[in-house]
């Protein structure tokens, strides 16, 4: 398979100085399911608006579809589809009003715009509701709406920054569905930023990790999870002074592959770890040291955040997000 999009070294420094994409080099095979992960403030939506020609690149080379950004903007965006975290819909025209105007800005008329229209609504499930307001629509409504607005030209590269940001869990997996459909059936090329680790986990055939505006990881999800080694066990201290002597005592026991700090305590990676625990508990207990909680687990994207960065990429702040009150 040929690359769709390829970024050789980006780099995208604010008026402010502040250097959001520093030199970051990548790229998606055509008919792939890509991911772009990170944390809020990692880059990963000033990398995709370079992509997309909303936002001038401070310098590095860029081609999408075939297309370089310095020289053929206006081909790239007439090849690709975009949906953000925000919609960016007409609350006063009715869902199949939104359709029709995205169309004629994209220079479709007639029976082909109808015709189009028809199988996008029938698409994101939204034919019952096509003649009402958009301003009607439930939250998880207008993301399928959104995503519909997207498609409207047939594009065959599909850009999407943090799409089901906001969304229930239930609104969550119905956007999965559809997007599954989309890169599996229509044959589109997706590229996805997400701080969703599971959403990356499910979709994405390839991952990029990105923090700080650095690359800091690639692959296929199994391939780092399997680079992490085997199983954690989570040790969470009631003392954070106590971090450098846990680690020395996890250190002596059989089976540890690699320690590493986390917040609140320390990860230690195993491939028994079920048969290890009991050696864990007995030697910190030789010390005196009662840890306020242990868990074990496989490993997980956040694992792999976690191996590179020393912190996790999930935050309290994410985990409200998750549960704001948007319906389907």
């Amino acid at each position: 398979m040929q690359d769709i999009v390829t970024v050789e070294d980006l780099v995208v420094v604010y008026p402010d100085g502040t250097r959001a994409v520093d030199g970051i080099s990548f790229s998606v095979k055509e008919g792939e399911f890509f991911g772009f992960l990170g944390p809020n403030g990692a880059g990963k939506s000033t990398t995709i608006k370079a992509l997309t020609t909303l936002l001038h690149k401070t310098s590095g080379r860029v081609s999408v579809a075939g297309f370089d950004l310095d020289h053929s903007p206006k081909e790239i965006r007439r090849s690709i589809g975009v949906s953000s975290q925000e919609t960016s819909l007409d609350v006063d025209l009715t869902g199949r009003e939104n359709l029709r105007l995205q169309g004629r800005l994209q220079q479709l008329h007639g029976k082909v715009l109808d015709d189009r229209i028809d199988e996008l609504l029938k698409l994101v499930q939204l034919e019952d509701v096509a003649k009402k307001p958009a301003g009607r629509y439930s939250g998880g409504m207008r993301k399928r709406l959104d995503l519909a607005c997207s498609l409207i030209h047939e594009p065959k590269l599909l850009f999407l920054d943090e799409p089901t940001t906001g969304l229930d869990t239930q609104a969550r997996a119905v956007i999965w569905e559809y997007l599954e459909g989309l890169n599996k059936k229509e044959g589109i090329t997706i590229f996805l930023t997400t701080q969703y680790l599971e959403e990356a986990d499910r979709l994405c055939r390839e991952l990029s990790i990105i923090d700080h505006g650095k690359l800091i990881a690639n692959g296929t999800p199994s391939n780092l999870k399997a680079a992490v080694g085997g199983e954690t066990i989570t040790l969470t201290l009631t003392d954070a002074s106590l971090k450098s002597k846990v680690k020395e005592i996890l250190k002596t026991i059989q089976g540890v592959t690699n320690i590493e700090d986390a917040d609140g305590g320390v990860i230690t990676y195993t491939k028994n770890a079920g048969q290890i625990i009991a050696d864990v508990v007995t030697a910190l207990d030789r010390s005196s040291i009662r840890p306020a909680s242990l868990s074990i687990s496989s490993p997980t994207l956040d694992d792999v955040f976690l191996r590179h960065t020393g912190r996790r990429i999930r935050s309290d702040e994410l985990t409200r997000k998750e549960t704001e009150p948007f319906l389907m």
